[in-house]
Order: structure tokens, then sequence, then C-alpha cells
């Protein structure tokens, strides 16, 4: 089989980065984020995040190649706010991964035990 090992799905190799941040070029007040090791999941919640910040003027990600365990996200903002600060911005909505993840397993845990 010609598959990939799994492993490299989700372990970052030695002297790789989780994240890489670029100027893009091609547009005024824009970045683009690259994060190893994510996929669809994790880009569109990104995505969705950033689109709720009124000073957020494009939020978009791709996945480069199937078989490439990476997102790119690119941000363009208002000339006042800087692409960079997004970065910081989305980190402050981890809190709502922690809810997700609080809130499926207590559920998860009170139906396991109620039927028994």
């Amino acid at each position: 089989m010609n598959a990939p090992p799994a492993f490299e799905s989700f372990l970052l190799f030695e002297g790789e980065k989780k994240i890489c941040i670029t100027k893009d070029t091609k547009v005024p007040n824009a970045c683009l984020f690259t994060l190893n090791k994510e996929d669809h999941t994790l880009g569109n919640i990104i995505r969705a995040q950033l689109l709720k910040d009124p000073q957020v003027l494009f939020a978009g990600y791709k996945v480069p190649h199937p078989l490439e365990h990476k997102i790119v996200i690119r941000v363009q903002t208002t000339p006042d706010y800087s692409p960079q600060v997004t970065h910081t911005h989305t980190h402050s909505h981890s809190n709502t991964h922690t809810h997700i993840h609080t809130y499926t397993h207590t559920d998860i845990h009170t139906h396991t035990h109620t039927h028994r």
C-alpha cells in the first residue's frame, strides 16, 4: 500500500513548526498562516471565528494537497488592524474548544451512567 504512515498526520517532526506566519504580498494588510498537522475541522472553525470580527475583511482557508496535513489560512483586515493580531485573537477563542470538549464529555458521561 502506498499510503503514508498514520502518525504523519498528527506528529510534528523535529524542527517542524506548528504555525508559520507569512505576509501576503498580493493583497494589502493580509497574512498567510500555515498550520501544520491540521485539517478542514480546525480550518473551518478558525475561519468562522475570524469572520465574527468586524475588522476582518476576508478569512478563508485551503488544504494545499490531500496528502499534506496542513492548512493555509488567509486573513485580510482593515488598514488600522494588523492581521497578526488575529493570531492572538484566535487563541482567545480556544476557550470555545475547551467548552465544547467539557460539554461533550459531561453529556457522554451522563448518558453512559443513566442508561446502564
